[in-house]
């Protein structure tokens, strides 16, 4: 009976231990994702066709969050208790970000640095000039895309080099007459920036100061990295069965620029 007795125990201690060595197994795994997500690179999804050709509609990218150093905004739902940033360094014009929108500091946004504090920045006539410098821009062969009602169409195609020599291509799905193809001069206030869709004529971004405006540096998240998987527009990521046809197997672990 007594052997009986500590057998049940022992099966029981056994099975206690099992479930406890469960949850400190998904416990330190929690904590390994958020110190990873937090610190080095967090996932991010494209929603919107704001930065294309670039970025794409259901492209899923990496974001280096140690790039600009840390801010609040760094952590999950802003939560830590600081201002400004830690070991922070300015995003070089060019690059593409990630950042909070600073009308309500909890969407997330991403869009191409255009503007550093300082600086000028206007469009006339769908050029844009970058400190009163007209930025070159070489024609492309047309891109394929689609228009507002999502009609498909061969849009004005270009690539445009920043004054710091980073060349990088937009389209102009209105050509040179879209709604912020004529702007006023913006001049970028100290400790913000000035960012841009690379798709002119359809992004929320800077040029509208009531939508979005400039963006303070501490909004600033983390650099867009790497293109880590890609599904076509109206495909959902977790639809595996519609994969071996809607992946766009080209775009996969491809480098942004």
């Amino acid at each position: 009976m007594m052997a009986e007795i500590e057998k049940s125990a022992e099966k029981k201690k056994s099975s206690n231990d099992g479930l406890g060595g469960t949850i400190r197994v998904f416990a330190e795994a929690l904590i390994i994702a958020l110190i990873v997500r937090t610190f080095l690179f967090q996932p991010f999804e494209i929603p919107s066709g704001s930065l294309i050709p670039t970025l794409e509609i259901g492209d899923y990218l990496f974001v280096s969050k140690y790039s600009y150093g840390y801010s609040r905004h760094s952590f999950p739902f802003s939560i830590a208790p600081f201002e400004g940033r830690i070991w922070g360094s300015e995003p070089k014009q060019g690059d593409i970000v990630v950042f909070k929108g600073p009308k309500d500091n909890s969407t997330d946004y991403i869009k191409r640095v255009i503007g550093l504090p300082g600086d000028t920045v206007q469009v006339t006539d769908g050029r844009l000039y970058i400190n009163d410098q007209l930025v070159e821009r070489t024609p492309l062969p047309p891109h394929e895309t689609k228009d507002f009602f999502g009609n498909p169409i061969q849009a004005p195609h270009y690539e445009e080099t920043l004054p710091n020599g980073v060349k990088h291509q937009i389209i102009e799905i209105e050509g040179d007459r879209g709604s912020f193809d004529n702007t006023p001069k913006y001049e970028v206030p100290p400790g913000h920036l000035f960012m841009m869709g690379d798709n002119r004529d359809n992004s929320a971004d800077s040029r509208d100061m009531q939508s979005m405006g400039y963006v303070p540096l501490e909004n600033v998240e983390g650099k867009a990295r790497w293109v880590f998987f890609s599904i076509a527009d109206g495909a959902r990521i977790w639809e595996f069965w519609k994969w071996p046809w809607a992946i766009r197997w080209d775009r996969l672990f491809t480098s942004i620029t």
